[in-house]
Formats: C-alpha cells, structure tokens, sequence
C-alpha cells in the first residue's frame, strides 16, 4: 500500500505540473482553500483510488495533456535547432518509453537504487560537516520497495572477515569488515578495560630518602608494564593471602653514595623475587613466629613459562627516580591481577583505535593544471599524476587509505563539486598498540573471548 501511495504521488505531481501549464492564469486561492499543489494532489489521489472506474474514460484527457506539455517542451528547448539536425540525429533522439503518465516506471522491488544504497553504505564527507552519518537499523525501513533490512546471520557469516595488514611486536593494524560500528567500538573499549594484566598494586616502602614522595614513587611503580602472562595467575580478592598464583613480588634497593654525582633509579633495577617477600611482618607479640607479606609454597621459577624467561618490567629504562649523594631507595612491590576498568594501570594497550575505511572519489576528469593543483592541496599524497600522452595529464586516486579527512582537497567551489569524499560504514580500520604485556594479536583474541562470554550470559539470562 505505501509503495501504490508513493507512486501515485509521483503521478500527481506529474498531472499538476502539466495542468499548470496549460493554465498560467489558475488563481491559487481558488483551489478550495488550499496551494494548486495541494488541491491536485488530493484529487489525483481521489481520483486513483476512490474513482478507479473513471480512469479509463480519462486516460484520453491526461494523454492530450501530456502530449501538449512535452510538445511545449521540446518547442521551446530545441526551438532554432531543428534545422541544424540531420535526419540520423532525429533518428538516434531518445525516445519516451510510456504513452500515459500511468505507464511510468514503478519504483524497483527487491534491491535498492542506486542513490539509496550510497547512503546507507557511506558516510559524506562535506566542507563543513559530515551527512548520513546514522546507520539503518530498522528491519522494515525499506518494506515498501521489497527489500529486507532485517540482520541475517548467513549474511554476517559470509561478508564478515579480518585482514592483518601489518603486524610486529607491539603494534598490530588489521580490517574489519562487514560489521557494524557497535561491534568495533566493543573491540576498542574491552581491550582498554576489560583484558586482564599484571601490575604493582600494593608497595612495602622500608626508606626513601629520595626527593620522590612514597605516594608518588608507588603511583610511578603501578604505572610499569610487567611483562607476565595474566592467564597464569588468579585474582587476588580482599580475603585471600598473596601466594605463588596471585602475586609477583619485586623487589627495589638502590642508594647513592656520598662524594658520586646524581644518579638515576631505572626500572630493570626491580629484581624479580620467586621465592615471595623478604620483608617480615611486624607483631605486637616477641615471642611470636616472624612471617612474610606472602605465602609461597612453592618457587615461581619453577614454572615451566617462567624458567626461561624470568618475570621482569617490559621496558628496562623507564626512570623511576633520581637519587643525590647519601639518599637511599629501599623498598618491596607486589603485583596482582586486574583490569583497566578498575585502574589505567592495568590496560593492556597504550591505545586501540579505528576509523572508517576513507573512500576517495573523483567526480569528473581533473587534467592539467588542475591535476597538479589537486595533488598539491594534500598534504598526504592521496593523489597522483597519470601521464596519459601527448603532454596530457590527469590526476588518479592512488593512496585513499592514507586520506586523514582533512578536507583540504574540497575546499573551494570548484572542488566540492569535482571530489567527493566518503568513507565505508561497514569497513573499520583497528589498530592495537600494545604496552608488552601480551603481543597485540594475543589481546585480540582475549577480546573476543571476553565479549563471547558476555553474549553467552545474555543469552543465559534470556532462557
């Protein structure tokens, strides 16, 4: 019903531009109170739905107006130009394909034109702000023309895939594509938050002589990446006493003597200590047995994970403190598990990011000057210069990926017009930069089995 309304008012406004013309002297006012546009519009609708029996008897009055209109047209457009066409031109002017405004083309079923599907697949980049930014949730947003927006796991399945496009040690970029800006953003925000690592959460200060306050000194010792895999050990909870599977212990002694210049307190100064804290806990009784701030049972280094490659902090030159002459650190650092959600200490990345894939289109042929002012405007070599012969020139479209949206290659009149950019909804850029903890493909996985677990107590709760 919505796709026969639609084409009857496209109908409509066909009958009322063509009755317009052939009455230039129609008082707006005397259309029963309303424009002549409503006036038309309402009867045509009455017209093809209330007194379908009158349409064929009709059909000869609205062809006779049609005809006059386009010969009205094609008079005053083509006037003075008849005699210079030969009889092939005539012969290859195009032709209308409908004899009745009744026989116009319906709007396709089944798929999306063209205009419809850029819209829904693109964000527009203008000179002052982007358009069709939103993306189209409504399974019946297009029911009128037959097309199924509703999600349908076959087709995720299918279109859905990673692609690595550049991997070492710290950093990984890859592509997702075929999801939705949702799904991306809960990549981003579990990875800052919710994948587990180790980090100094409680320090055992014996002396600092340093011109660092304890505060401070334990703020900067939380803040040191401790290269240990987090899926070793367990949660350290408020009733549990620190052992072998929840806390890594470090220990810190440094000092500078008397008569030596200033010196600085680096990071690969912690030393690992497998055996548990050294520092024994004060009693109130004498006589009662000294214990330590943990409960080992066992070594750490006899891990098998841990014996060849010793727990220790990711970076060995991260300056913790500089000591002057006769000033003295001493002190004990305990690690435990957590998450960044509860401390930026505990994030894994320094930073996971994504943007939309850019997509630069070039509207028309830019050649000569142009194509060399074009490549100018941007400060990234998007553009290139294709040599096309003959001393001709035409600028080409040959790093899209590197475009950063500054928009300087539409600023101007000329320019809007001429490129347009856009970028895919569908289509993000990721990129993980690890602190050292776990490998940047290692904290993808994690992600995806974090936000697995949360879909699979959703669906729990549900049944």
């Amino acid at each position: 019903m919505v796709h026969t309304g639609f084409n009857i008012i496209i109908k409509a406004l066909f009958l009322f531009r063509a009755f317009a013309r052939q009455n230039p002297d129609l008082n707006p006012s005397s259309v029963v109170g309303f424009s002549p546009f409503l006036g038309a519009l309402l009867a045509t609708i009455h017209y093809c739905l209330v007194a379908p029996k009158f349409r064929r008897e009709s059909n000869d009055s609205i062809d006779q107006i049609q005809e006059a209109t386009m010969s009205e047209e094609e008079s005053s457009s083509n006037s003075g130009s008849d005699e210079s066409m030969s009889e092939d031109e005539r012969r290859e002017a195009p032709k209308n394909d409908f004899s009745s405004i009744w026989d116009l083309p319906d709007v396709p079923k089944g798929q999306l034109p063209p205009h419809l599907t850029r819209q829904k697949t693109r964000v527009f980049c203008k000179a002052d702000a982007p358009t069709h930014t939103d993306n189209v949730q409504y399974s019946g947003a297009y029911a009128s023309i037959g097309v199924d927006n509703s999600l349908q796991i076959d087709f995720f399945r299918k279109n859905f895939r990673v692609e690595v496009i550049k991997l070492d040690k710290d950093v990984m970029e890859f592509d997702m594509i075929g999801i939705d800006a949702a799904i991306a953003n809960a990549f981003r925000r579990i990875l800052i938050s919710e994948v587990p690592t180790m980090a100094i959460e409680k320090v055992l200060i014996a002396n600092n002589t340093s011109l660092v306050q304890d505060e401070v000194l334990a703020h900067r010792l939380g803040l040191i990446p401790i290269s240990a895999d987090p899926r070793l050990f367990e949660y350290l909870s408020a009733n549990d006493t620190p052992n072998e599977k929840n806390t890594i212990v470090f220990k810190l002694h440094v000092h500078c003597k008397r008569g030596e210049p200033r010196r600085s307190v680096y990071s690969e100064e912690l030393q690992w200590l497998p055996n548990g804290s050294g520092f024994a806990k004060e009693s109130e009784r004498s006589d009662a047995k000294s214990s330590t701030y943990t409960s080992f049972n066992c070594s750490q280094d006899s891990v098998p994970e841990f014996s060849n490659n010793p727990i220790r902090p990711t970076d060995d030159k991260i300056i913790l403190a500089k000591l002057g002459p006769g000033q003295e650190i001493e002190l004990e650092a305990h690690a435990v598990k957590g998450m960044g959600k509860a401390h930026a200490k505990w994030s894994p990345v320094g930073t996971a990011w994504y943007r939309m894939l850019p997509e630069v289109v070039l509207e028309e042929n830019v050649v000569g000057e142009d194509a060399e002012e074009l490549k100018r405007k941007c400060p990234v070599n998007v553009f290139d210069i294709e040599d096309m012969g003959n001393g001709k020139k035409r600028a080409t479209v040959a790093r899209p990926r590197a475009c950063t949206l500054c928009r300087e290659c539409i600023r101007g009149e000329k320019w809007e017009k001429r490129v347009s950019l856009l970028r895919v909804k569908d289509h993000f850029i990721f990129t993980i930069e690890s602190t050292g903890q776990l490998p940047p493909e290692v904290l993808f996985t994690e992600a995806v089995k974090i936000l697995e677990d949360k879909c699979q107590r959703v669906i729990d709760e549900l049944s």
